[in-house]
């Protein structure tokens, strides 16, 4: 259950290096391939963290209503009302050509742009992630772009933070490297503070979307959801123990990963590599949606749970050369009907329960030695899974794709070893080295529509 090197890796390596040198730099997010060997080097001396006060650790703002949209400045972009308001093309602001870097092909486009207003986040931060949830017909593609301005007032240029199409027939659907400044560097699907010990913050950011359609025609792009998650999570190896407080589980359909191995090697190596659009699919499927006959056309008759191949194919990040990119799996589940997928963090085990309470799943990034997890059998430097319940004695019930068949996916974790795996932000390797842990990153789906008590819970968490 291998994966390629990935930008993660190189991230982990970045803050590896940094707490060499007594940085208490902040973790990025870490690879979300699948389960992976880590690393062999030596023990680097590590400088404990300095208490902090109790303060806000993540800031959540999405653009999704009506009032929203006419709240940023537009250029050629409608508003639609209704009951799911959006951004449309109306008269393109102009026409530019794009040569896709993974094909070669150069092509023209009418486009128009739509730019929010600046936000300032409750949380001086040292990450950014954006989200965003769109329909991308035929002849049509989105770019979203980030730019945030740090606590001294200077800001960062425009990074982009992902191209992307629904499909793979126009352009390739991509992240692009190498995007950065003196204070901070973009690292696949989130900007980063590359020293978080100088403390150098992001204070605000705005998003700026740009839709784009084949030249004379009448298409559009529509985007019906787009905002960002700030954090600010401290440096910790451990974290503080919950106290249990409600048991349920919710029935989720379970998909391993592993009876894909070896099928279509061109999307991240195949099914060992296919943790998150596996969990991405199970919750997909949770909420009632699912492709069609025709969607899944294309998959090789014979094989087992098509319409995980499909899920791969369409969430893989061409650039990154994985299905990891943690936006890419929201905006997928997304294109399915009137479905909302946010990328965020959750600040404690307690707020994932609340949400599981409310009748909602929760896919989690986390990464662990073998010893770390009991009864998961495996360690990993990246992995995702999906939180559908918890025990009455609050263990965690999970459904780990990284099992060797669909009848082994549910799991029950030891509460306290999954809470620590999953919200710490350092860890150690098997060789003593200094790592990246999430910090509580996860993915959250839920249908437009929300229930009254899903409603106060999303809510709560900033994702309404």
């Amino acid at each position: 259950m291998t994966s390629p090197t990935s930008r993660r890796t190189v991230l982990t390596a970045t803050i590896a290096a940094a707490a060499s040198a007594g940085a208490a730099a902040s973790a990025g997010a870490a690879a979300s391939a699948g389960p992976a060997a880590a690393a062999p080097g030596s023990t680097p001396s590590v400088r404990p963290s300095a208490p902090r006060a109790a303060a806000p650790l993540v800031d959540n703002r999405f653009w999704h209503t009506y009032t929203d949209w006419r709240w940023g400045s537009g250029d050629g972009t409608r508003v639609l009302a209704g009951v799911r308001p959006g951004l449309q093309i109306a008269t393109p602001a102009g026409r530019t050509d794009y040569t896709d870097p993974h094909t070669g092909r150069t092509a023209a486009w009418e486009y128009a742009t739509w730019t929010s207003p600046v936000h300032r986040s409750a949380v001086p931060a040292t990450e950014l992630i954006t989200s965003w949830n769109a329909r991308t017909p035929a002849g049509t593609w989105i770019a979203v772009e980030l730019s945030a301005t740090y606590a001294d007032s200077t800001a960062t240029p425009w990074f982009v933070m992902g191209r992307w199409a629904s499909g793979d027939g126009d352009i390739r659907r991509t992240s692009v490297d190498d995007q950065g400044d003196p204070h901070s560097s973009v690292w696949t699907d989130t900007l980063s503070v590359d020293d978080a010990a100088s403390g150098v913050r992001f204070a605000s950011y705005r998003l700026r979307l740009t839709l784009y359609r084949t030249p004379g025609s009448r298409l559009t792009p529509t985007v019906w959801r787009a905002g960002a998650m700030a954090s600010d999570i401290p440096d910790r190896f451990t974290v503080p123990a919950s106290t249990p407080a409600h048991a349920r589980e919710l029935r989720v359909p379970r998909y391993s990963q592993n009876v894909h191995i070896g099928q279509y090697p061109e999307y991240d190596n195949g099914g060992e590599a296919w943790c998150s659009p596996t969990s991405s699919q199970m919750i997909v499927e949770y909420w009632g949606r699912r492709p069609t006959a025709e969607d899944l056309a294309w998959v090789r008759p014979g094989l087992p749970d098509p319409q995980v191949c499909h899920a791969a194919r369409y969430t893989y990040d061409h650039q990154y050369g994985g299905c990891g990119n943690w936006p890419f799996n929201a905006a997928y589940a997304a294109t399915y009907r009137d479905l909302n997928a946010v990328v965020t963090r959750l600040g404690s085990l307690t707020d994932l329960e609340r949400l599981v309470r409310a009748g909602i799943p929760v896919i989690t990034s986390q990464s662990f030695l073998q010893e770390e997890l009991p009864g998961a059998g495996y360690g990993t430097a990246g992995h995702l899974m999906t939180v559908v319940g918890f025990t009455p004695e609050g263990d965690v019930i999970a459904n780990d794709p990284a099992s060797p068949d669909n009848a082994a996916v549910r799991r029950v974790y030891p509460r306290r070893a999954w809470e620590n795996i999953w919200l710490r932000t350092k860890r150690y390797d098997a060789s003593g080295r200094v790592r990246s842990g999430t910090g509580g990153v996860c993915y959250v789906f839920w249908p437009s529509g929300p229930t009254p008590g899903r409603r106060r819970v999303l809510r709560s968490l900033g994702l309404l």
